[in-house]
């Protein structure tokens, strides 16, 4: 039975932790703009998150925020995927030079789209704090009876953001005709992603 004041709880605290322009996010804004393999994109992001939102409501989210060299190896592993990613668009935007027809010129074929959004998901450890760790704590210590219902409304903000993200980003694509919207998404990117990082060392129990 679906507890409606959970479900918007998972949703309403999914939404806080999973709509935000990271690693992940960026990369599907940047597929959608290309409009190259949305679906599988979209699809995979979608499908990590119900995977590692499911495990940390089962258990493992209380399991390692109880656990500090786990929680430590988190923080601090996403303050380094953060900053290394921060640091790749910083001079991408430095060096300039792209548009959206250099991004299109060398397209991905659907393997190599699946296995960029796998590694860009499955190798960041921000994504595991915002969904295993964070949502995974809160929702385990939930009664069983409403931990479904936590899980299903995390997962619906997930879905809704995705996909919003990666095939709404399409109409954004005149814009992204001159080097220089491609210079302001990277600086932004940028700036976010070492926010993130900053945000994380703060955070960390260290």
């Amino acid at each position: 039975m679906l507890l409606l004041p959970t479900y918007f709880q998972g949703m309403a605290l999914g939404a806080g932790l999973i709509i935000s322009i990271g690693a992940q996010g960026t990369h599907v804004l940047r597929v959608g703009l290309q409009r190259q393999h949305v679906g599988i994109t979209v699809a995979l992001c979608i499908l990590v998150d119900i995977i590692l939102i499911g495990l940390g409501v089962a258990g493992m989210g209380l399991l390692i925020s109880e656990n500090p060299l786990l929680l430590q190896l988190a923080h601090w592993g996403g303050a380094l995927f953060l900053l290394a990613y921060g640091w790749r668009a910083w001079r991408a935007c430095w060096q300039g030079g792209g548009s959206l027809a250099t991004y299109q010129a060398a397209p991905l074929n659907r393997w190599q789209a699946a296995l960029t959004v796998l590694t860009l998901s499955l190798l960041n450890p921000h994504v595991y704090l915002d969904t295993l760790v964070v949502l995974g704590a809160i929702g385990g210590k939930l009664p069983e009876y409403a931990q479904l219902s936590f899980s299903l409304g995390a997962m619906t903000a997930s879905l809704l953001w995705f996909i919003v993200l990666g095939f709404g980003a399409g109409y954004l694509t005149r814009y992204f005709q001159r080097p220089l919207a491609w210079r302001m998404l990277d600086a932004i990117t940028g700036c976010i992603m070492w926010g993130l990082a900053v945000g994380l060392i703060m955070a960390s129990p260290l």
